[in-house]
Parts: C-alpha cells; structure tokens; sequence
C-alpha cells in the first residue's frame, strides 16, 4: 500500500484530504512536463511537428483506459468548454432534465439558453425523483454529475443503465469530473451516450486537458457546429465533417494533453484494482468513523453506492484550525469537505480525527 503513495512530494508536507479541490501531480507528470519544455525551447516547431502523433496518442490512451473506441473520443481542454460545445450541437426546442444544485457548470450552462428545464431533487430519494421527472417531463436530455461535488452522492452505473434501458430516447450527458479515477469504468457498457471529464482531479493530470467520450448513436443526435484548422488534423479526424474533430477546431497544447497520457500511464502502473481497493476502504472507514462522531447527513451516510467525498458539519473556525494544522479540505456548501484519494491513508484519517476531537 505504501507504494500508492510514491511520487507525491505535497504529501510529506500536509495531510492533504482535498483532491475533490484539486488533485495532486504526480512526480512522473511533472518530469514529463520539464522535458516536454526542454524539447519546445530547443526544438520549437519541430517538436509541434509531432502534435498530431502525440494526440493520437493520447486519444488511445483515453480510449482504451475507459473501453471506448479512440475514434470516439474528443480532447478538449476542460469539462465547460465541452459541455457548452455539446450544448451549442443540440436543436431547440429541447428539454433537459437537471438535478437541483448540481455542479454550477452543469445548471449554468444549460439555463443560460433557450431550453426547457425541469429539476430532480438531491435528497434520500434522488433515484426516484429522476424517474419520477422523466416519466412527468419527459425530457430529451438528462445532464447531471455522476458525483455530486459537494457531499460525494453518487449515481450508480447500475441505476443509469436501468434508466437507460426504461427509457431509451433519453440522452445521458454526464460529468465525470468527480468520478473518473476513483474506479474502473466501462463507457460502451455504462449506457452513457456522452461522457465529458476534467482531469485535475482524481486523475491527477495536472491542468488544461479533459476528453469527451461518445456513444456510437448519438451521431444525427447532436451537431456540433465548431472548425477550425484542428478538425481536420490527426488520424482519427481525416476528412471534412468529422464528427469528433468539430469538438476539437484549434491547436492544442501537447504539454498538457501529454500529462493526461503519462496520468493514465501511472494509474495503469500502480494498477486501477489496487487504487479502486484503497478508495474503498479508505472511504469505508471515514464514513464510519464521520458518522459516529455525528458529522454526516444521515441520508448521504445510508446510501449504499457512495464516492470518497464527504461534507461534515464545521464552520469557519474548524476549517482554519485544520489547515493550521496543515489538514487540507475545502469549505462546500454548509460545511467541511473532506475527500481522500488512493495515495492517503489511515494514517491522514487519524491525524483528522485527533484534530477534530480536539
């Protein structure tokens, strides 16, 4: 186990429960960083010579760590610039369904143009809610985090292929942003018809690079309207019309795109089933022991499918005493949130605890 925790500096300095905030970069992805550099400044444009090569690359990489077939998979430097691209692709009138205080990208995005909306509860009745929406409002698109970034509440994979095979018609958008890392996923088996991720956190890829993850029907569905002069470039992206290639119209930054393939290098290094194994029972634990200490929302706490994020009761004053601690979180919604990765350990939960009963 210790071996997870090779090649995070930060972690010799601070019990660090905040990657939900931000994750850490790894010692590998910050040497790849240093010699990508060196190449530009000794090399300039020859190095960009080999932007198509590296993308292609990492496209692959992409595709094949999340089971879905690199020709269906689109680079885009954050979850928002993908998620508004999809939004410009789709025809109105249409109607989504939202979850109430989902992640602002999401709600904001969506409610900013000229679309029907209507709004499932996050309460001890989420599943129900979303099913009871669809059936009532019948919408055509349903957006949502498959994590929720305040308190960890999660969406099952099971639930959403139920939903999916209930209703058919109904496009699945889902943030991944908050999930992706914490598990193995399978995206042509999940049901999702389109999948778009950040990865600075729990992918641990630094900044300025994030993918998009496409259903094979979900073509004539959507049509984006975005080309430039990087449509076209690249071995997936050949021709004119280019479905995944009208995500992609700019040049793109093979520093931090070449992050995200040496991040996904490293996970496969240290192996998903071993990371996955340790976030479950590090997040076991912490539940049990935030819910003894009467810290959780007993709802989120019931729950049986559950992320690493957890948002216990503390105000101001809490917070800054675990930081002078050096016990890094984030302040969400009404509390302390708290979220640990597969390089903590029982160790950083004692720490925790030995401050909070203090």
């Amino acid at each position: 186990m210790d071996n997870l925790r090779k090649g995070f500096p930060v972690l010799e300095q601070y019990t660090y429960l905040n990657t939900a905030a931000s994750g850490l970069l790894p010692e590998k992805v910050w040497e790849f960083r240093q010699e990508h550099d060196l190449d530009f400044l000794i090399k300039a444009s020859l190095l960009k010579e080999k932007m198509g090569e590296v993308l292609t690359g990492v496209r692959e990489s992409v595709g094949d760590f999340f089971n879905c077939a690199p020709n269906r998979v689109g680079l885009v430097p954050n979850f928002s610039y993908g998620f508004n691209s999809v939004l410009e692709s789709i025809d109105k009138p249409s109607r989504f369904l939202l979850l109430k205080n989902d992640y602002p990208s999401i709600n904001w995005a969506v409610e900013s143009r000229d679309f029907e909306i209507v709004y499932a509860e996050i309460d001890e009745n989420l599943e129900d809610n979303i099913l009871r929406q669809v059936e009532k409002g019948k919408p055509d698109f349903f957006a949502f985090s498959i994590v929720q970034y305040i308190n960890g509440v999660k969406l099952s994979i099971d639930f959403l292929k139920e939903l999916k095979e209930k209703f058919p018609d109904l496009i699945l958008i889902a943030d991944g942003t908050q999930y992706f890392g914490t598990e193995d996923f399978h995206f042509d088996s999940s049901k999702i018809d389109i999948a778009i991720s950040s990865c600075y956190k729990w992918m641990n890829a630094g900044y300025g690079n994030a993918f998009m993850l496409f259903n094979e029907s979900i073509q004539g569905k959507i049509f984006p309207k975005h080309l430039g002069f990087g449509s076209l470039q690249g071995k997936y992206k050949a021709h004119e019309g280019n479905f995944i290639g009208k995500f992609e119209p700019g040049h793109y930054d093979t520093l931090n795109f070449g992050s995200l393939k040496v991040a996904i290098d490293l996970i496969k290094e240290k192996g998903m089933d071993a990371i996955e194994n340790k976030i479950i029972h590090l997040k076991n634990i912490a539940r049990e022991r935030f819910l003894s200490a009467g810290l959780l929302e007993e709802w989120t706490a019931n729950r049986n499918d559950f992320a690493p994020i957890f948002n216990i009761k503390g105000d101001d004053k809490l917070f800054n005493r675990l930081r002078e601690k050096d016990i890094i979180t984030s302040q969400r919604g009404n509390g302390i949130r708290v979220s640990m990765h597969y390089f903590n350990s029982e160790g950083d939960l004692d720490h925790l605890f030995k401050v909070l009963k203090a």
